[in-house]
């Protein structure tokens, strides 16, 4: 491999901000800021995240769904006089 063109791949922690959940890994993602956190005696540099796997509503079965046809009777109900016959 060439040397000094490849990004500099570390351990880091992604840590979600919607459920507290941490996750270690390896990533390629230049970390600013100095933020760290301690994990197992080792100090690891943090990145936030806003949803990961722990609190996404896909996988965490939390979904909610749509109820398109009350949407409609509700639309309907607001409008049902709104511009009215031409005769």
């Amino acid at each position: 491999m060439k040397t000094d063109i490849h990004p500099d791949y570390q351990a880091v922690v992604f840590r979600d901000l919607g459920s507290g959940e941490t996750f270690l890994t390896r990533s390629t993602v230049p970390v600013d800021g100095g933020k760290t956190i301690e994990l197992d005696g080792v100090e690891y540099p943090v990145i936030d995240v806003e949803i990961s796997s722990a609190s996404h509503p896909f996988y965490t079965g939390k979904q909610r769904i749509m109820d398109s046809a009350g949407r409609v009777e509700k639309f309907n109900q607001r409008f049902k006089g709104f511009g009215g016959s031409t005769k």
